[in-house]
């Protein structure tokens, strides 16, 4: 019997056992180093035992763990005072997860549907979106691999295709009861799909038209990756909702939903609750990873960072028999093959780099923020060479 007997086969692990980390570097049980290019998937942002996070962490840890939600929570309203302020929003919800951030979004669409005398609310997400798995997010999932094995779903939720502002107008006329979006500003899971440049104030227009609630799922690409602090910043637009995990507590578990204007007046007391979200412990983290990256001014480093990553790519593998597309957003980048890749995962773990493939076919690079220059050339350089072996194999 291994010592993986008794786990649930939910995951498929790859043969590495990870026990320190610094920076954008993690060791292995070996001893043998490993550069990060995928930051937990979005989570690890500062990289990892960040020092300010650290002692946030001991320091609250000795001082106080958990309250109640029953009680006031000073660090709770000292976080969500934090995040609208850059955020623009009124009010937030403190939960554990990027799922369970979603699934109050949905509540709240929910909500403002019963104050519009709307029985059967409808909200309109988009193909190949990724919204978390529990039964409504994966609902609102769009890829059927997800969802396969877990019917019936959750009524409620109508696809149409991402970046496609005329298939959304058209909802709005042949389907009854639409109350609200809920979409990826850039779609993680499913590819790092970067939509036009028009296409969030383009949703934005018409869910003001409509009466919709704009609900943008920032669980990947918020706090800081895309060079703002959230992506929406980009199209000068305010969502209705906002749902935030991930890099918000760079590796302690913790999600967000903030609202704006009547939508974050829909909760009242009983509506919607959590045991663990929000205590102290977590908020003091997440304040830390805030205040760093202010300090540091990561976003604009994200931005540059991006920038130089994506042109460094370009000129490598641009002209590439087999390269399909070269895309991203800040610290959000794609390379995308002309065929399945998910090998060179293991074969880049050989290498000493950690990256991942999504949607079969599309190489996600995600680094902390505080990857540096000389690490951005490694990466290129360590990439390219998985790529072209890979497609001179083939």
């Amino acid at each position: 019997m291994s010592s993986n007997d008794h786990l649930m086969h939910n995951y498929g692990r790859l043969p590495v056992r990870f026990v320190r980390g610094e920076g954008a570097w993690l060791w292995d049980d070996r001893d043998r180093r490993y550069l990060d290019a995928l930051s937990g998937i979005a989570v690890c942002g500062l990289g990892h035992a960040h020092p300010a996070v650290s002692e946030a962490i001991c320091d609250q840890a000795r001082t106080l763990v958990h309250t109640s939600n029953l009680y006031e929570i000073p660090l709770q309203e000292a976080l969500a005072e934090a995040l609208c302020s850059r955020t623009g929003l009124d009010r937030a919800f403190f939960c554990n997860s990027g799922a369970e951030a979603n699934e109050a979004a949905i509540k709240l669409a929910r909500l403002h549907a019963r104050g519009r005398g709307i029985a059967k609310p409808q909200i309109l997400v988009m193909e190949n979106s990724f919204h978390g798995r529990t039964l409504a997010t994966l609902t609102a999932t769009g890829n059927l691999k997800v969802q396969a094995g877990f019917e019936p779903l959750v009524e409620g939720f109508t696809r149409v295709p991402y970046n496609d502002l005329d298939a959304v107008r058209r909802a709005a006329s042949e389907v009854e009861g639409v109350v609200a979006v809920l979409v990826e500003p850039v779609q993680g899971e499913g590819g790092i799909q970067v939509p036009a440049s028009d296409y969030l104030a383009g949703l934005r227009a018409l869910c003001d038209e409509h009466g919709w609630l704009l609900m943008l799922d920032e669980i990947q690409t918020g706090i800081g990756r895309t060079g703002q602090w959230f992506a929406f910043q980009h199209a000068g637009i305010l969502p209705d909702v906002l749902t935030l995990a991930k890099g918000l507590g760079n590796g302690f578990p913790i999600g967000a939903c903030l609202a704006r204007g009547a939508a974050a007046e829909l909760f009242q007391p009983g509506h919607h609750g959590t045991t663990f979200g929000g205590n102290p412990l977590g908020c003091r983290t997440a304040l830390a990873v805030l205040e760093t990256m202010e300090r540091e001014q990561l976003p604009a480093r994200a931005e540059r960072l991006g920038r130089q990553l994506l042109a460094g790519f370009r000129t490598r593998l641009e002209n590439t028999a087999g390269v399909i597309d070269i895309r991203g957003h800040g610290l959000l980048l794609a390379i995308a093959l002309d065929r399945p890749c998910g090998d060179l995962v293991k074969r880049a773990l050989e290498r000493g780099l950690l990256i991942n493939v999504t949607a079969q076919s599309v190489i996600r690079l995600l680094p902390p923020l505080i990857f540096t220059d000389e690490q951005g050339d490694e990466l290129i350089e360590t990439v390219c060479a998985l790529v072209t072996d890979f497609l001179q194999e083939a």
